[in-house]
């Protein structure tokens, strides 16, 4: 790390974009903080990303500022509040900043703020010559020459200024009170979809199904989630049907094709529960939105409907399917699909998707078996004294 770099105290770390985008950010922050004594973080972001405030462990504070050159449908334009946070990044004091973004977006408009700001050392990707905007930049090769994950992008940035770290996860932390709301509200549902049947000592196993997407262009059908829902229903003992509060119609259809084992929980999740849901779930099913990298950051395996709109945001270090269908026009960027039938998502059957949490599933148990198995020969016990909660789900598995 350079001498400036390595002295730096107060790093403001600017990522203007949704939840996932912060989410696969995790791992570069959490580099930038091990890399210096007494480091203290302030992440820079939307409002929706400043939802994490309480849950990433690396970070000492969140400040919320939705900037006019990223894409906010529901957010005006307003001047004043950008001179407002130009003043406040200034009394701020950073030692330096760090501006992550995706590879079509432009870091000079932030740069400039940082700049005007008067924070000494400012790092990030660029294309073109950023002159004084820029201590430290990075070429932008992206996406001509290849094309990385988004963790991996990030990770790579501060790299370039000898930040590292040994844990390439992602980072997402519930907190007690969220595992705690969640543990008695999937209890309160379990006697009403048939759960109680199970023995008393048997782990409750639970689907989260997210149907819905910021993007139109990044839907699978709900028709179709509530068929392959209901298809692998008798694997769980419920299914948590999950979405925002505009989303309730979107959940309910759902609901009503997953059939009785289905639980509707549309704009009732704060973000802390939502992920406290998807960590103790068996598997999550998903479009490509915020949950699935939930899911990748709390090690939940997922089913990733995953529209060919962009190459770089797929489930990160964690068991996963991906399922779309090859299209000429992938790698789009659109928030509406103009081609007939949406062929990249329609293409994907409901069998498909039932083969894809079969295979997960066969992964998971055979995973926890061989865990099971280990902790028996480390402490003396029989083996089935640690997997008795443990499904054989390729004997149980039929394919209809």
């Amino acid at each position: 790390m350079s001498t400036a770099w390595s002295r730096a105290r107060r790093i403001l770390c600017v990522r203007l974009d949704s939840i996932g985008d912060v989410l696969m950010t995790t791992p570069a922050l959490r580099a930038l903080k091990e890399s210096g004594a007494d480091r203290q973080l302030t992440l820079l972001t939307s409002r929706t990303g400043a939802a994490l405030a309480k849950h990433l462990p690396m970070v000492d504070d969140v400040w919320s500022y939705d900037a006019p050159w990223v894409k906010h449908p529901d957010v005006r334009g307003d001047p004043v509040a950008d001179l407002d946070m130009i003043d406040r990044l200034l009394a701020g004091r950073f030692d330096a900043a760090v501006i992550f973004t995706v590879y079509s977006q432009n870091p000079l408009p932030a740069a400039m703020m940082c700049w005007l700001a008067g924070i000494p050392l400012r790092l990030a990707h660029c294309r073109e010559n950023p002159y004084e905007l820029l201590t430290d930049r990075v070429p932008e090769t992206e996406p001509e020459s290849h094309v990385r994950h988004e963790v991996a992008r990030q990770l790579a940035l501060v790299r370039a200024v000898g930040a590292k770290t040994s844990d390439w996860r992602m980072a997402f932390e519930p907190g007690d009170a969220a595992r705690r709301a969640v543990h008695a509200r999937l209890q309160a549902a379990l006697p009403r979809v048939g759960g109680a049947r199970r023995p008393p000592a048997a782990r409750p196993r639970w689907l989260v199904v997210h149907p819905g997407a910021t993007a139109a262009s990044r839907r699978w059908p709900a028709e179709r989630f509530g068929e392959a829902a209901a298809a692998i229903a008798p694997l769980f003992d419920g299914i948590a049907v999950t979405g925002s509060a505009d989303e309730r119609a979107l959940v309910d259809a759902v609901c009503e094709r997953a059939g009785p084992r289905a639980v509707p929980l549309a704009g009732v999740l704060p973000l802390g529960e939502l992920g406290a849901l998807i960590e103790t779930a068996d598997l999550l099913l998903s479009n490509n939105s915020g949950p699935v990298h939930l899911a990748a950051a709390l090690g939940t395996p997922v089913v990733d409907l995953y529209a060919l709109t962009n190459p770089q945001h797929t489930p990160w270090r964690v068991p996963h399917r991906v399922l779309n269908v090859d299209v000429p026009c992938r790698n789009c960027y659109r928030s509406v699909c103009n081609q007939p039938g949406h062929p990249c998502l329609r293409g994907v059957s409901v069998d498909d998707v039932v083969d894809a949490a079969h295979a997960l599933l066969r992964g998971s148990a055979r995973h926890a078996q061989r865990a099971a198995a280990r902790a028996a020969a480390h402490d003396g016990e029989p083996a089935a004294a640690h997997a008795s909660n443990v499904i054989p789900f390729a004997q149980v598995i039929t394919r209809n």
